[in-house]
Protein backbone atom coordinates (compact mmCIF):
# COMPACT_ATOMS: atom_id res chain seq x y z
CA UNK A 1 0.00 0.00 0.00
CA UNK A 2 1.33 3.69 -0.76
CA UNK A 3 2.26 5.65 1.75
CA UNK A 4 -0.17 8.44 2.34
CA UNK A 5 1.63 12.25 2.51
CA UNK A 6 0.42 13.67 5.98
CA UNK A 7 0.40 16.99 4.20
CA UNK A 8 -2.93 16.35 1.71
CA UNK A 9 -5.23 14.92 4.92
CA UNK A 10 -7.27 17.85 5.94
CA UNK A 11 -7.66 18.65 2.43
CA UNK A 12 -8.54 15.13 1.49
CA UNK A 13 -10.86 14.77 4.77
CA UNK A 14 -11.49 17.91 5.50
CA UNK A 15 -12.90 18.86 9.42
CA UNK A 16 -15.39 21.11 10.52
CA UNK A 17 -14.12 24.15 12.77
CA UNK A 18 -15.34 26.75 14.88
CA UNK A 19 -14.15 30.25 14.76
CA UNK A 20 -15.79 33.36 16.67
CA UNK A 21 -17.64 35.84 14.85
CA UNK A 22 -15.84 38.85 15.42
CA UNK A 23 -19.27 40.96 15.23
CA UNK A 24 -21.12 38.97 17.26
CA UNK A 25 -18.99 36.60 19.04
CA UNK A 26 -20.85 33.86 18.14
CA UNK A 27 -19.23 30.56 16.87
CA UNK A 28 -19.10 29.86 13.40
CA UNK A 29 -18.30 26.64 11.84
CA UNK A 30 -16.09 26.77 8.92
CA UNK A 31 -14.45 23.60 7.47
CA UNK A 32 -11.33 23.63 7.18
CA UNK A 33 -11.14 23.20 3.19
CA UNK A 34 -12.79 26.41 3.32
CA UNK A 35 -12.38 30.43 4.11
CA UNK A 36 -15.76 31.65 4.60
CA UNK A 37 -19.33 31.09 6.37
CA UNK A 38 -21.98 32.86 6.95
CA UNK A 39 -22.98 33.42 10.94
CA UNK A 40 -26.18 32.16 11.68
CA UNK A 41 -26.56 34.27 14.81
CA UNK A 42 -26.07 37.96 12.84
CA UNK A 43 -25.91 37.03 9.14
CA UNK A 44 -22.29 38.42 8.91
CA UNK A 45 -19.77 36.72 5.80
CA UNK A 46 -16.76 35.15 8.50
CA UNK A 47 -13.77 34.95 7.07
CA UNK A 48 -10.84 32.79 8.13
CA UNK A 49 -6.73 32.99 6.79
CA UNK A 50 -6.07 29.89 5.06
CA UNK A 51 -2.92 28.07 5.74
CA UNK A 52 -0.03 27.45 3.51
CA UNK A 53 -0.92 23.97 2.32
CA UNK A 54 0.91 21.38 0.37
CA UNK A 55 -0.83 22.59 -3.19
CA UNK A 56 1.33 25.96 -2.37
CA UNK A 57 4.46 23.86 -2.95
CA UNK A 58 4.65 20.35 -3.95
CA UNK A 59 5.16 19.17 -7.58
CA UNK A 60 3.47 16.12 -6.75
CA UNK A 61 0.17 17.67 -5.52
CA UNK A 62 -1.90 18.04 -8.49
CA UNK A 63 -1.41 14.32 -8.65
CA UNK A 64 -1.80 13.44 -5.13
CA UNK A 65 -4.84 15.20 -4.81
CA UNK A 66 -6.58 14.63 -7.77
CA UNK A 67 -10.21 16.01 -7.70
CA UNK A 68 -9.64 18.44 -4.30
CA UNK A 69 -6.47 20.20 -6.48
CA UNK A 70 -8.94 20.84 -9.37
CA UNK A 71 -11.58 22.32 -6.95
CA UNK A 72 -8.99 24.45 -4.98
CA UNK A 73 -8.53 26.57 -8.40
CA UNK A 74 -5.19 25.99 -8.17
Amino acid sequence: MAEECPGSKLIKDPTPEEINCPWCKQPVEIWTDETRARCRNCGHVVVREMQQSCMDWCVKAKECLGEAYKESGH
